[in-house]
């Protein structure tokens, strides 16, 4: 019998996804939309939609420079994320201009 934790981990076939997450839902209603790489999730109607837009925008440039979440650089998404405005929340252990 295998194992559990990091052998069961290593088994699996892992792939890099986007997560979206809406938290301003007021309307009840569940949004849930997958992709190929990503899942929305929640979020108020225009929340939601404009993350859908995103995830296509991302997926397009990523197709335009012939990567995927897996295998494009830290640098290169953030350029992505720029250009398309997708709003990256800053690292936590960079450290602050002065």
């Amino acid at each position: 019998m295998k194992g559990y934790g990091r052998d069961m981990v290593r088994e699996k076939n892992w792939r890099k996804i986007l997560l979206g997450l809406g938290l301003d839902n007021k309307d009840g209603h569940k949004r849930f939309t997958k992709g190929y790489n990503f899942y929305l999730v929640g979020g108020s109607e225009d929340t939601h939609n404009t993350m859908q837009e995103k995830a296509i925008k991302l997926n397009e440039q990523l197709k335009k420079r012939g990567k995927t979440l897996d295998n494009v650089n830290k640098k290169e998404f953030y350029e992505i994320a720029d250009k398309i405005g997708l709003q990256i929340p800053e690292e936590k252990n960079k450290k602050s201009k002065s």
